[in-house]
């Protein structure tokens, strides 16, 4: 089971949107039931992402510290590179084994 963290500034809005976008398009792509997506604050990565296969973010991370591979995500919300986006994700996550 690889173990999605979606962060966004607050760890409510943004990341909402985007863990249904991603949770569809990962189905879509035939993960069913192979992950599990979390929602955080950005401020929290450096605290949770030991914990996680993959962080993706819709804010740049700056000066917070994650353990674990990052995909910036602000595409998702704005509807621009959606499919290079999901293919990083795919390939993080699903293509490294």
């Amino acid at each position: 089971m690889k173990r999605i963290l979606l962060c966004c500034g607050t760890g409510v809005a943004t990341s909402t949107v985007v863990n249904k976008k991603l949770e569809e398009e990962l189905k879509k792509r035939g993960y069913n039931g192979q992950f599990t997506i979390s929602q955080c604050k950005a401020a929290e990565v450096p605290s949770k992402s030991g914990n996680f296969d993959l962080c993706v973010s819709t804010v740049p991370l700056g000066g917070y510290k994650c353990e674990c591979p990052v995909v910036v995500a602000t595409g998702l919300i704005l509807n621009r590179g959606t499919q290079e986006i999901y293919d990083n994700i795919e390939k993080a996550l699903f293509k490294s084994e």
